[in-house]
């Protein structure tokens, strides 16, 4: 099916429940791009990490970031987050970042500079993008926004077959563990908290699989366009 142009499919929901990679094969199968959010945080994590940047401090950030740039562009292996310059697809996803990622990703001058970034790149566009504000802030207006909710001791056994697979050996405690601090701070921070907006379709997939959650999502999108099609 052929898209129309400027289509947001918006996808929220806590960490290590699916969205990146739902996303990214949605994208896939649809024609769309992917937008990862939670890269271009992550390679703000980053730099703070390079910079030995205290992520306490708002006024070390605040100087920090008038030196950062976060840019994305696309190949055909899918999105690239270059920082300052350079290529991080890769370092972002280290077990250290992920760590202090939602500290940082709470910081208002983060999320502003990075909102502004999103939308921007978006414009005009039919994306994919996921992460935990994009129905509520970031793309409020979104053609379609999806809320996912996972089992947390279900994440936690996917998030550990993850890092496994990239040959990080964690315990799945401390994945667990650090996965009920994130849901506490994106569901408390003041700045774009983790919320499911009254207009998203929930999807519950504790017992599905990636292809079917993928599935659903898809069809839920072709439905949507199919509507809008009609509607013009």
């Amino acid at each position: 099916m052929k898209h129309p142009r400027g289509f947001i499919l918006a996808i929220d929901g806590p960490a290590g429940s699916g969205k990146s990679t739902t996303a990214r094969l949605c994208a896939e199968r649809l024609g769309f791009r992917h937008l990862d959010t939670g890269a271009m945080y992550r390679a703000v994590t980053l730099k703070a990490l390079w910079t030995n940047t205290d992520i306490a401090d708002g006024h070390g950030l605040a100087r920090m970031l008038r030196t950062t740039r976060v840019g994305v562009g696309w190949s055909r292996s899918g999105m690239r987050v270059k920082l300052d310059g350079r290529d991080a697809s890769e370092a972002i996803r280290s077990p250290e970042v992920s760590g202090f990622v939602s500290e940082v990703s709470a910081i208002p001058a983060v999320r502003k500079m990075m909102v502004a970034e999103q939308r921007r790149v978006a414009e005009g566009q039919a994306v994919v993008c996921e992460g935990r504000d994009i129905g509520s802030v970031v793309f409020p207006d979104a053609d379609l926004k999806i809320f996912i909710e996972c089992d947390v001791a279900e994440r936690a056994r996917r998030r550990q077959l993850e890092l496994a697979g990239q040959g990080v050996c964690t315990g799945q405690k401390a994945v667990l563990a650090n996965l009920v601090k994130r849901d506490r701070i994106d569901s408390g921070r003041e700045v774009s908290p983790l919320r499911r907006m009254p207009d998203a379709v929930l999807l519950d997939t504790s017992h599905l699989t990636i292809e079917e959650q993928v599935s659903v999502v898809c069809d839920l999108a072709r439905r949507r366009m199919r509507a809008e099609r009609v509607r013009r």
